[in-house]
């Protein structure tokens, strides 16, 4: 297995990476600004420029990687346009050039409502309805995918167990994005992960699941 991580200097994208270089799996990351990647992640990791906006800088990235987790997401800004270029159509563009490239398994890192138009979130460039529409075509493409819906992210990691739920079935939580990415680097090696929507928060209350556990438990 070798992992592409693309979004990875973003606050998930890089927990994502740790997480790999962690489990010692081969991981090369995607970055713009290669002096700004050095800082923020770990040394283990391969670091390749390109952008998703630019599907023939994916094909030569992607290379002879196995499995590909895109936490790529649009920054807050003001530019309407973001989350429709970034959100739908870097998605579209690694999920292109993924099924060219045989990748074996695609794990996208949506959010929790992700079907929900009329959400308070869909306000800022409707960027739910851009998660939503990058869902869709992945589900559609043929390839093997893992779809996760984290509730709010948090910075900080605490002690909560994580809740795994379907689609659509989840409306509010947080979860600390190094729990994101423990379930997003997880779901490479569930069977049962396989094609599924997956809802995430993390409960002080829940009781504590192995992974195994909660992606079968998922329909």
């Amino acid at each position: 297995m070798k992992a592409f991580v693309a979004g990875a200097t973003g606050e998930t994208g890089r927990r994502i990476v740790q997480e790999l270089v962690q489990r010692n799996i081969p991981v090369r990351a995607l970055v713009r600004d290669l002096e700004k990647g050095r800082q923020i992640l770990p040394a283990e990791a391969e670091l390749v420029v390109g952008d998703v906006l630019k599907p023939d800088s994916l094909r030569s990235a992607i290379a002879d990687c196995t499995v590909l987790i895109s936490a790529t997401g649009a920054a807050p800004s003001f530019d309407p346009t973001g989350p429709y270029k970034v959100d739908y159509e870097g998605n579209k563009h690694l999920v292109d050039v993924a099924r060219e490239k045989g990748i074996q398994q695609f794990v996208m890192v949506s959010s929790l409502c992700a079907s929900q138009f009329f959400h308070p979130l869909n306000l800022f460039w409707l960027i739910l309805y851009w998660k939503k529409q990058a869902e869709d075509y992945l589900q559609k493409s043929g390839l093997p995918y893992t779809i996760v819906r984290p509730g709010g992210l948090k910075n900080e990691d605490n002690s909560n167990s994580i809740v795994m739920s379907g689609a659509d079935t989840l409306s509010e939580g947080s979860i600390p994005r190094t729990k994101v990415a423990q379930v997003c680097v997880e779901a490479l090696f569930q069977p049962a992960s396989k094609n599924k929507i997956v809802e995430i928060v993390a409960k002080p209350e829940a009781p504590a699941k192995p992974f195994e556990e909660l992606f079968v438990g998922v329909a």
